[in-house]
């Protein structure tokens, strides 16, 4: 039997990879979520208990790993477990890079302790910066711009060193602005296409930053299960880094108006410009090539099934941070504890 750990199993990604994971009854997974922001309702509770089992600890606490891992025999590590909000990462720096680049470092030592066969790391476009001329590939020169991307290098570059070093395989997935049903749509400082169905069941207007004309590829979460799956076990992924997600640009306004749309209404309000990166294209060939990656879900269809889940939902408070690490140069929006 295939042993798996998932971290951030609780999450949005974790949960649904760890979801399709159980269905094989060849595998054994455990998730490990501490539930700061993932949900126990994402959890496969609708599945057999025979093949995976639900530990509540944080990958922060060195400990709680460690024990979680010892003896275990783990074949395959996928590390989900971070706080990716690139946009709110200067407002919260210490809170980012122990929750990043801390907590990752627990997870490497352990999987060399424990000769686990592959580390499966997600990182994230926002290791390259403003990229080359808004094009992302994975040879160039990594130039972020804040402290979430600047986490994120540091864990990838920490993870080679330990394949150097010490022997560890790896292959490092930079996702793309996933999105999908059992996204988080409660956070007030990320997943954009959840913040606005969130505005819109509340009778809000849907905020965008600037002008709208930021470009970004979106990517349908199903898309990108059985890559992910491979990333760990295709030998060619071994010790590479790939870029995985939608291969079509697509701007910000457009992806919210083609969701007011889906939705039947919705007004957007444009607020400040905020520091980020304007063009957000990566390159995809290596996700094709190496994990059979294929873009199936063109966006109003991924749009349509994520708002047909997110009307299901309960109506749950709303996460906001009671205070941040900086005041100093935090937008108007964020301002607004509510």
């Amino acid at each position: 039997m295939t042993r798996i750990l998932v971290t951030g199993g609780a999450g949005f990604i974790g949960s649904v990879l760890a979801e399709k994971l159980i269905t094989n009854p060849d595998n054994y997974v455990v998730i490990v979520d501490d539930l700061s922001t993932g949900n126990v309702e994402k959890l496969p509770h609708h599945l057999p208990k025979d093949n995976w089992r639900f530990v509540k600890a944080d990958v922060n606490e060195y400990r709680d790993i460690a024990e979680i891992m010892l003896g275990k025999k783990f074949d395959y590590v996928f590390h989900f477990a971070a706080y990716a909000a690139e946009g709110l990462s200067p407002f919260i720096r210490t809170y980012n890079y122990d929750n990043n680049l801390r907590a990752t470092a627990g997870i490497v030592n352990e999987c060399i302790k424990n000769n686990v066969k592959r580390l499966v790391f997600t990182s994230t476009l926002a290791v390259y910066g403003h990229g080359d001329g808004g094009i992302f590939d994975e040879n160039q020169i990594l130039k972020p711009i804040d402290p979430y991307g600047v986490a994120k290098m540091g864990c990838e570059m920490d993870i080679q060193i330990a394949g150097e070093q010490h022997g560890l395989d790896w292959c490092i997935i930079r996702p793309h602005n996933v999105y999908g049903v059992k996204q988080n749509i409660w956070d007030k400082y990320r997943n954009v296409l959840g913040i606005w169905m969130f505005q819109y069941l509340n009778g809000e207007k849907l905020t965008i930053f600037g002008d709208g004309l930021q470009t970004r590829a979106f990517s349908y979460i199903d898309d990108s299960l059985e890559p992910l799956w491979n990333s760990a076990t295709n030998e060619l992924a071994s010790k590479q880094i790939i870029n995985l997600g939608g291969t079509k640009e697509v701007s910000i306004k457009h992806a919210c108006n083609t969701l007011i749309k889906i939705m039947g209404g919705g007004e957007i309000s444009f607020e400040e410009e905020r520091h980020e990166v304007k063009h957000s294209i990566p390159t995809w060939e290596k996700s094709v090539e190496i994990l059979g990656f294929e873009h199936k879900t063109d966006l109003e269809e991924g749009l349509t099934k994520m708002w047909e889940w997110a009307k299901q939902q309960p109506m749950r408070e709303r996460f906001v941070w009671p205070s941040y690490e900086l005041e100093k140069g935090i937008y108007s929006y964020w301002k607004n504890k509510k």
